[in-house]
């Protein structure tokens, strides 16, 4: 990690307008050099969740092997993240698996990592098939699953028996959880497990409690997951620690639902009178 004290500083906070997102991959790229300087790596998503047609599907797949090119070309530390629904998994399922193969595929020939994101209930076996597809073919890949939904345990073990790199998260679509703090002991249940067992996982929250908890326990199997536009004093404190950190980093124009469910999420903790990490 740089220690000038130039590097050190966080980033600029984006403008309100584009606090959650970047307008482009040339955008993206310079945001994760920035962080990368700082020991962050980043998870690069090209948006473009609920394709409705082959042509979008086509486009999102596009733009999300432009992204894998751009972290090889630029040597950054970063990620692909992908979503089922943005390679057409609404219109062919069996597609937008292959489409998630040919991306796994392409980056790991280029030592590049594919995450995939969990979206509604709904889709959740089709993208833990789709995962585990991958790693049937010897293509790594991380996944995310949502504490908030029943199924998930089951889906731990069982993707964790096909060397899937979990990544867990509170859930930011409906769930089976009574309430936040249900969905929070679930989470501890699951990362405890995972590290009992020496698991690498990621953790993807901006909660406080959780991160205390999590940065009680010894460092090693655990990265911090964080949103671009969030938690940009606690990302660069974690990792100047020495603690894994991520950055979710996510640029195009196709952001309305995306940022829609960031700032119901921020909603969500003010009704209940907290508030993500600083």
């Amino acid at each position: 990690m740089n220690d000038d004290v130039g590097a050190r500083q966080a980033p600029p906070m984006p403008g309100r307008a584009d606090r959650w997102t970047l307008p482009d991959l040339d955008a993206a790229v310079r945001r994760c050099r920035a962080q990368n300087a700082r020991g962050i790596r980043c998870i690069l998503d090209a948006l473009g969740e609920y394709a409705q047609s082959e042509r979008q599907a086509r486009e999102n797949l596009e733009r999300s092997a432009a992204a894998i090119a751009a972290i090889g070309e630029h040597g950054l530390d970063a990620s692909l993240s992908v979503k089922m629904t943005a390679l057409g998994a609404l219109i062919d399922p069996d597609a937008a698996r292959d489409s998630l193969l040919r991306l796994c595929g392409e980056a790991r020939a280029r030592g590049i990592g594919v995450e995939v994101d969990m979206e509604g209930r709904g889709l959740v076996e089709t993208t833990v098939e789709a995962a585990v597809a991958c790693a049937r073919q010897g293509l790594p890949v991380t996944l995310a699953l949502q504490t908030s939904l029943d199924r998930t345990p089951g889906d731990l073990e069982r993707i964790v028996r096909h060397n899937i790199r979990p990544r867990l998260v509170k859930g930011a679509y409906g769930g089976d959880a009574a309430g936040l703090e249900e969905i929070r002991q679930r989470f501890r249940t699951l990362a405890a497990g995972l590290l009992d067992r020496g698991v690498p996982f990621s953790a993807g929250t901006h909660d406080p409690d959780l991160i205390a908890w999590l940065v009680e326990r010894p460092a090693g199997t655990v990265e911090f997951g964080f949103l671009m536009g969030l938690a940009d004093e606690t990302k660069l404190r974690l990792a100047t620690e020495g603690r894994a950190v991520a950055e979710y980093v996510p640029f195009g124009e196709r952001a309305a639902a995306y940022v829609a469910r960031r700032e119901a999420y921020l909603a969500g903790l003010a009704a209940e009178g907290r508030a993500p990490v600083p």
